[in-house]
């Protein structure tokens, strides 16, 4: 896949784009316009109505002022703070003038689309605690609208519903049992008035399922669960029956996990919801189901009757999935012409590496080609769709070399798709790991009452090490229709943005190394970019105010990759604290500093160096502390990297870890958890780590290339 010119209809894309009158029309005062009738006409012509821009999620503007020969004059209007640490994945949504965008720890902000100004904010008050439940950080990947309310997922399992002009509170309704490990990490949808929300925790050993509420009252509507419970209590539907025979063992025990944590679509026409499911808990088969079988309805799109949640048909992309290859990747509906005549197709490039347009109507596979290096399977069945699987790729005890790895070729990062192009604009990653089953595996039942696990207490039942390999990252443009790659971009970095693509050819993609970049969606050359200094991973949006065209990201470092790991190049020499960045024709506001790291510093402290005392506070540490703040404390990512803390720090370290004194700022007590003296233990352990990271440092200053 490597970048090359590409037979676009340049004319037909010219042509289409037309007079701004005809193909913008009026756009919407407020939220309270946003009607069920509304939302099924909606395009992102103007106003961004919906997480993927309509509900075909092609996140395709028609908007034509930014063009492929002015696009080099955008400059900054303005930026927002989003002021919590944590990475930020939200889509803003635009409507009247006002932006809507949900930032670390589920925290809401409408926000002035022209100048930048907060409206409102609010914030669900999460418990902070409840992040040691979120495996891949305390993000949020976006709101909904619906007459005059905006509603957005909370990561303790909650839809709240909010006063779109006010930012208080309509309704708020729990959609978990708290005492389990589920996390909401998604955007809502609104289809037929009802919220469609799923949720995460697969990690932990959760049963998935979505959840239909009524968007006037929060009153479920209904609940249809992806995977079989235990058989003793009966099957909540035919289909949840017919998928039970497809397990074997006591897969309840550990919930069986398919949790349905991102993406979704509708169409209307047809009256058809598509949900994409999970991973399995565990992640390995053999625990899992030891006596084999498709384990449906794991790494799946399911269409559902929206009214009802009603199954209607599946397509399972990883049978007895094994490697955490999930499904929920986003979901994009299109037209596109197959055998001689138009079929409406579903696609999606789900983390197993292949990409697939199924039709959309009865789930029938029409096509699917790798998009991505993968060796755990030979190909596909070209007439079912089915994986042929390598295999030696089931791994067992013995370690075994998979890619993708497990965020896959393609994980949540959105997805474009252009009508006049014909192509899908995806961001994909390459990656390699080794990974062996433990054989030591108990499932283990998460006390979350009282939060007495810690982060590294999961439920995958495998073990995984680095293949020595560099992961790179790419932003191709796939052609749906051939089956094949028209030109790739390699990326700075594996971790980076959604992106967005209009009808003047243009694709806008931000990186993990903080480039905001617009393509040229014949050829990938990029034709303008901005640097933020802070990782991007949300899909980016356009709209118009006042007759003017903004485009917008919003930018922080995180996520499953970045929450304790580096961003790349200039971004990695700074904090990563979340802002929003919104560009038009002519800005010339300056790109605001973002804060430099602190250097590693060892207090004047009297703490324990022993290796007993450092053996028991790396314990300590790898229980509680590492999965936010990196292997000894050393994280380079969203969160605080501790070896980096100031002298007010270490004195207060107990009342932080302890009291809670750095709470609001995402920082949760640990009462009841540690005592005084295994803070002490840990704090020691992270001071050594600063001290042998000065060592480090030093030495490298002290080499001769560091002076070439």
């Amino acid at each position: 896949m490597r970048r090359g010119s590409a037979a676009l209809p340049v004319l037909m894309l010219v042509a289409a784009c037309g007079n701004e009158a005809e193909t913008n029309p009026a756009r919407l005062a407020s939220p309270s316009d946003v009607t069920d009738e509304v939302l099924e006409a909606a395009a992102p012509n103007g106003d961004w109505l919906m997480y993927g821009g309509n509900y075909a999620e092609d996140r395709f503007s028609t908007l034509d002022q930014i063009t492929k020969e002015n696009v080099d004059q955008l400059g900054l209007v303005w930026s927002y703070d989003f002021d919590l640490r944590g990475g930020v994945e939200t889509t803003p949504l635009v409507v009247g003038g006002v932006m809507y965008a949900s930032g670390p720890w589920s925290v809401v902000h409408a926000i002035d689309a022209r100048t930048g100004e907060r409206l409102w904010r609010y914030d669900p008050g999460v418990p902070r605690i409840r992040g040691r439940l979120a495996c891949c950080d305390v993000v949020n990947r976006g709101v909904a609208m619906y007459e005059g309310k905006i509603i957005v997922g909370t990561l303790d399992g909650r839809l709240v519903a909010l006063d779109a002009a006010t930012g208080e509170v309509v309704w708020d309704a729990l959609t978990i049992d708290p005492n389990e490990a589920y996390t909401i990490t998604g955007a809502p949808r609104v289809v037929q008035g009802l919220v469609i929300i799923g949720n995460g925790g697969a990690e932990y050993g959760v049963r998935g399922y979505v959840s239909a509420y009524d968007a006037d009252t929060g009153e479920m509507a209904w609940r249809t669960y992806t995977v079989p419970g235990d058989p003793a209590d009966g099957f909540e539907s035919d289909a949840i029956e017919m998928a039970a025979a497809t397990w074997s063992g006591e897969w309840w025990i550990a919930g069986g996990g398919g949790t349905a944590w991102d993406g979704m679509a509708y169409d209307p026409g047809l009256d058809l919801l598509y949900v994409g499911t999970g991973n399995g808990s565990p992640w390995s088969r053999n625990l899992r189901s030891p006596g084999g079988g498709d384990n449906l309805f794991l790494a799946s799109i399911l269409a559902l009757r929206p009214a009802t949640g009603e199954y209607v048909w599946h397509f399972q992309t990883t049978p007895g999935d094994h490697w955490d290859y999930t499904a929920v990747q986003p979901l994009t509906l299109a037209d596109i012409e197959f055998d001689g005549r138009m079929r409406r197709v579903i696609m999606q490039a789900p983390k197993n590496g292949f990409f697939y347009v199924l039709d959309a109507e009865t789930g029938e596979f029409l096509s699917g080609q790798p998009y991505i290096t993968l060796n755990w399977a030979d190909g596909l069945d070209l007439e079912t769709g089915r994986p042929v699987e390598r295999p030696e790729a089931v791994h067992t005890v013995d370690w075994t070399v998979i890619t993708p790895a497990a965020l896959g070729g393609h994980n949540w990062q959105p997805q474009s798709y252009n009508p006049l192009t014909g192509l899908m604009y995806l961001p994909i990653q390459e990656g390699w790991v080794e990974r062996s089953e433990d054989p030591d595996w108990e499932f283990t039942d998460l006390q979350i009452a009282d939060h007495s696990f810690g982060p590294a207490v999961n439920n995958l039942g495998h073990r995984s090490r680095s293949a020595g390999r560099d992961d790179p990252g790419f932003l191709i443009a796939w052609d749906p229709k051939a089956q094949e790659p028209r030109w790739s971009v390699e990326l700075a970095g594996y971790w980076n943005g959604g992106t967005m693509t209009t009808a003047t050819g243009l694709v806008f993609q931000g990186g993990g190394d903080g480039r905001f970049v617009a393509y040229d969606g014949e050829n990938g050359d990029a034709l303008w970019e901005a640097s933020t200094h802070l990782g991007i991973l949300g899909g980016p949006v356009t709209y118009l105010v006042d007759d003017q065209q903004y485009v917008s990201v919003a930018a922080g470092w995180g996520g499953a990759r970045g929450r304790s790991g580096a961003p790349y190049g200039e971004a990695a020499n700074y904090e990563q604290r979340g802002r929003l960045f919104t560009f038009a024709i002519g800005g010339t506001t300056p790109i605001p500093a973002a804060r430099t790291k602190r250097p590693f510093f060892v207090p004047d402290l009297e703490l324990p160096t022993d290796e007993t005392a450092l053996a028991a506070g790396r314990r300590l540490y790898g229980q509680y502390c590492g999965s936010c703040h990196g292997a000894r404390g050393g994280s380079e990512g969203a969160m605080p990297n501790l070896q980096r803390s100031t002298a007010i720090t270490h004195r207060n370290f107990e009342r932080i870890v302890i009291e809670g004194s750095r709470e609001e700022e995402g920082m949760p007590s640990f009462t009841g958890l540690l005592d005084a003296d295994e803070v002490r233990l840990i704090q020691a352990y992270v001071v050594s780590g600063a001290r042998a990271s000065l060592a480090e440092a030093s030495a490298a200053d002290a080499s001769p290339d560091s002076h070439d």
